[in-house]
């Protein structure tokens, strides 16, 4: 008995980390498993104002409240990367302090994407950091690299005193329904279910669980062989809310920091909305503005494009753009709109990616031939070519998806970005 939840969480665990790693490298993506990721869910609500996306956060949130942070252990991709390392590691954590500091990373990272801008979010997020990894970029390589090295002293520390959306549901998970206790009378302080915890939520000694920092992986029953620590509805009654004045005092900071950070999200997207360079990017980006503010850097759009012309942020674009070098945006395809999960790129059907403009192309005269290929292979008959003339590029039907840019021989065509994204 003292197994079976370990067994359906690292049954569940398994599934969702195969679908996480199919997903990021693009092979296979059915599933949005990644739709339920709470930064990206969050950022719907606010960008699309999206009920669905609103539901699903509710519901994150009452799963939370019913069974703990299984989320952690189950759903966020970083986190099972951690319980992968843990596997290989198999180190014994001491119990660890919950520090409050974790609060204030939390309130300045929500609230600036309240604020409007999803620029420090990305830098600290769990979810983001997994794809930005998968995909090579520096920032998440740099990050995994890390986190290996603080999972070999300190376990899911990340997870425990770090991580913003960690924060959040750790709040929540401190008063779950369910939690994960000691039975004071079978207990014999053995320190075998301590010895099994990634996040030192464990004090053998006084015969405690943190259940804010537990992850819920279950591995603590697992090891206990009295029966002596149990997950379920604790029959004595739990100890009333009854806050600290140092619980007040870290309260009243975190609330301070949190409407600080949603003014300071709003000053600092509209000020770097104003330096950014403008760039072709996906259908359903918007402006280049409004798509740096809200971009989250997963790169999941990046892995799944099948004609590979969305690339990486790098040192010129701070998000994910489209580079037309070596390819171009297959008019029947719109996956990129299918598999962001946080609404930087909108969801559109094909019928209305297909009307939607995201640049407009140009015709160098000087080095164009004539030859009338760029007419051919135009999907919005956008292009026209009379009597030997050079080829015409109409502004009202283009869309600059640069399949004309592709089929020029001489290289005579650029695809330029618009101011914004709109539908012809």
């Amino acid at each position: 008995m003292n197994k079976k939840y370990l067994y359906i969480r690292g049954t569940i665990a398994a599934v969702v980390g195969v679908l996480s790693i199919l997903a990021f490298t693009g092979l296979f993506y059915p599933v949005q498993i990644f739709d339920v990721q709470l930064s990206a869910l969050l950022q719907r609500v606010l960008v699309d104002f999206s009920l669905f996306a609103g539901i699903l956060l509710v519901g994150l949130m009452v799963i939370t409240f019913l069974f703990g942070r299984v989320y952690c252990s189950t759903l966020c991709p970083l986190g099972l990367f951690q319980e992968f390392l843990m596997l290989l590691f198999r180190r014994k954590i001491p119990v660890q302090k919950n520090e409050p500091y974790k609060y204030f990373l939390a309130a300045i990272a929500f609230g600036t994407l309240i604020g409007g801008t999803i620029c420090l979010v990305r830098l600290i997020d769990p979810y983001t950091l997994s794809g930005s990894a998968a995909s090579g970029a520096y920032l998440g390589l740099s990050v995994l690299f890390l986190l290996t090295v603080l999972v070999w002293f300190k376990g899911r520390w990340f997870c425990s005193n770090i991580c913003p959306v960690g924060a959040v549901l750790g709040l929540v998970s401190k008063y779950a329904f369910n939690r994960v206790y000691i039975e004071n009378d079978k207990c014999v302080s053995c320190g075998l279910c301590a010895a099994k915890c990634p996040t030192g939520s464990i004090d053998f000694i006084n015969k405690t669980v943190d259940n804010e920092t537990c992850v819920k992986c279950f591995k603590c029953m697992s090891g206990c062989r009295k029966s002596g620590i149990h997950y379920g509805r604790k029959a004595k009654p739990a100890v009333p809310f009854n806050p600290s004045r140092r619980c007040l005092l870290i309260g009243g900071a975190t609330l301070a920091i949190f409407t600080l950070a949603v003014k300071g999200g709003i000053d600092f997207g509209k000020a770097v909305a104003s330096k950014i360079k403008k760039a072709v990017l996906p259908a359903g980006a918007g402006s280049a503005e409004a798509f740096y503010n809200r971009c989250l850097n997963c790169n999941l759009c990046v892995q799944n494009c099948p004609m590979k012309i969305i690339k990486k942020a790098n040192g010129d674009y701070g998000t994910v753009y489209l580079d037309y070098t070596d390819s171009f945006c297959d008019y029947d395809c719109h996956k990129c709109s299918e598999v962001c999960p946080s609404g930087a790129i909108k969801g559109l059907t094909l019928a209305e990616k297909q009307r939607t403009q995201i640049g407009l192309a140009q015709i160098d005269e000087e080095i164009c031939i004539k030859c009338g290929l760029c007419v051919m292979k135009c999907p919005k008959e956008a292009i026209s070519r009379q009597n030997g003339d050079f080829p015409h590029i109409s502004a009202e039907a283009c869309i600059g998806c640069g399949a004309c840019k592709s089929a020029c021989p001489v290289k005579a065509i650029d695809i330029w970005a618009v101011e914004k994204q709109k539908t012809l």
